[in-house]
């Protein structure tokens, strides 16, 4: 969709237009900042209206500090955070005022979004203790345990402090953003084109959703209609992507509960589908394909990439009962890493993490792209909110995921895969998807020379990251690591 004056709103309308907002059953999604001008700021407030296909945009033009939304959507507080860190907006009464993208001890000249910002300055940076809570009451019994940054493995940078007596958490808070890439200031300047082989490394495993939000914002922008058979061709791109994320989940929380045959087993699966990608696109990641207007080139899936995809399909099934059946592995997950459905809601939960926790939304068929609206599509939701829960979704999602390819094939039409695309100079427009964990925005602006001046990414894990440690507090150590597992969190994707 195209980026659109939905509503203007002076500073001291926002809390007022937020409140209307979630009393009619609607959503905020997301704040961003950029500079129309080099003098003038924006922030753009994405929703969701009820029942609407479409999303709405509001705009404001601060002028000095704007009011906090946290204390009416506290999934808020860490985008107004991150403005905050990066283009200087005070946000005022926010509950959590503490630096989020930036740590303790970074001294920027300006805020590095400033467009005053001296060219090819660094971050002037001096060691400064973490912030973390204060312990009340019996402080004695209470110990700390800082965890990472560089932790076992090939994992992603993090620090995780816990408070502790004995194996039960007290408090648990993460601190993220120690290999934050500024991909988003990485956009600016660069033609559409280019700006695809930037998204597709934004994060790895996510590479499809990140170019599909990006080239349908982009196409937005322009008013470029995609043929048909690209429109396909991407979803069955999307859900192979979907497909060996979901199976590469199995094995990893299958290794956190010690099932090794389990671990041995997802891993052979994941393996498996990477090589279909391979086999039909050249790339286990399935990158370089994707284009502004389509795709680069045709793909040849006819033939013989269904009887493959059934064939996965019946070893996953048997699989997945195994895993149902096996008493060691179901007692670490029922009742492991509890998120209730109101705090799943408030603090911003999506993909399956919120579908496991009773909340019934999926925007492939809530807000359909590519070819979904004309393919059936059968959203899994569970209730409990557990380990369980959020594995059973997943499971659900990889049958679905094959059926949806199996349908994507039958229907496939013959055509072109890329129609002509041109920037219109300072225009803008809105991509989605959503990507294995959930949902995936881009927002995009282009100048006056067709070049990329803005690029905002609203990503699933960004949004899991704020909401996981709600999992955690007063659980136990023994069960943090399945917790974790289930979640099936990324940092890269969350610290951009």
């Amino acid at each position: 969709m195209t980026l659109s004056s939905d509503m203007q709103l002076l500073p001291e309308q926002l809390g007022d237009a937020a409140s209307r907002l979630r009393d009619r059953g609607g959503r905020m999604q997301m704040v961003y900042a950029w500079y129309p001008e080099p003098d003038r700021l924006e922030l753009r407030y994405v929703v969701t209206e009820p029942h609407q296909h479409a999303f709405g945009v509001w705009i404001c033009k601060p002028q000095g500090a704007v009011p906090s939304l946290a204390g009416i959507w506290p999934l808020m507080s860490w985008y107004e955070r991150e403005v905050t860190d990066l283009f200087g907006v005070d946000f005022h009464d926010h509950p959590q005022p503490q630096r989020l993208v930036l740590h303790e001890g970074v001294s920027p000249v300006r805020p590095p979004f400033d467009p005053n910002y001296p060219p090819g300055a660094t971050l002037a940076a001096e060691p400064v203790k973490q912030t973390i809570p204060e312990i009340a009451g019996a402080q004695a019994d209470v110990q700390l345990l800082p965890f990472g940054p560089v932790r076992a493995d090939v994992v992603e940078s993090a620090e995780f402090v816990f408070f502790y007596i004995g194996e039960a958490i007290l408090h648990y808070q993460p601190r993220l953003f120690f290999k934050h890439r500024g991909m988003e200031k990485r956009f600016e300047g660069l033609p559409a084109d280019r700006a695809v082989i930037l998204a597709e490394r934004v994060s790895g495993v996510g590479s499809v959703a990140h170019a599909l939000a990006y080239c349908q914002a982009a196409e937005a922008a322009a008013n470029c209609t995609v043929p048909p058979r690209a429109l396909f061709l991407r979803v069955l791109l999307a859900e192979l992507e979907r497909l060996y994320n979901h199976l590469h989940y199995f094995g990893h929380l299958c290794h956190t509960t010690t099932l090794k045959v389990g671990e041995a087993e997802g891993k052979l699966l994941e393996e498996r589908a990477k090589q279909l990608n391979s086999r039909l696109t050249g790339s286990r990641f399935l990158r370089n394909l994707l284009t502004a207007g389509g795709l680069r080139r045709d793909l040849s899936p006819e033939g013989w990439l269904g009887d493959e995809l059934e064939k996965l399909r019946q070893d996953f099934s048997t699989y997945a009962r195994r895993m149902e059946n096996t008493g060691s592995h179901l007692d670490r997950l029922i009742t492991t890493g509890k998120l209730g459905r109101d705090v799943a809601f408030d603090q911003g939960a999506t993909g399956p993490v919120d579908r496991a926790s009773g909340l019934d939304r999926d925007l492939r068929r809530d807000h359909p792209y590519a070819a979904y609206g004309q393919l059936p599509l059968s959203v899994a939701v569970r209730k409990d909110g557990d380990a369980h829960a959020r594995a059973q979704v997943r499971m659900a999602e990889t049958e679905t995921s094959i059926a949806l390819m199996q349908s994507a094939l039958s229907l496939l039409p013959d055509g072109p895969v890329r129609a002509d695309f041109a920037v219109r100079p300072r225009s803008e427009g809105l991509g989605w998807a959503e990507s294995p964990r959930g949902t995936l925005f881009y927002a995009v602006h282009f100048d006056s020379g067709g070049k990329l001046a803005r690029v905002k990414i609203k990503s699933p894990s960004f949004s899991n990251w704020r909401v996981f440690p709600y999992t955690v507090h007063e659980t136990n150590m023994m069960d943090y690591a399945i917790n974790e597992a289930s979640f099936g969190l990324t940092i890269a994707g969350c610290d951009r």
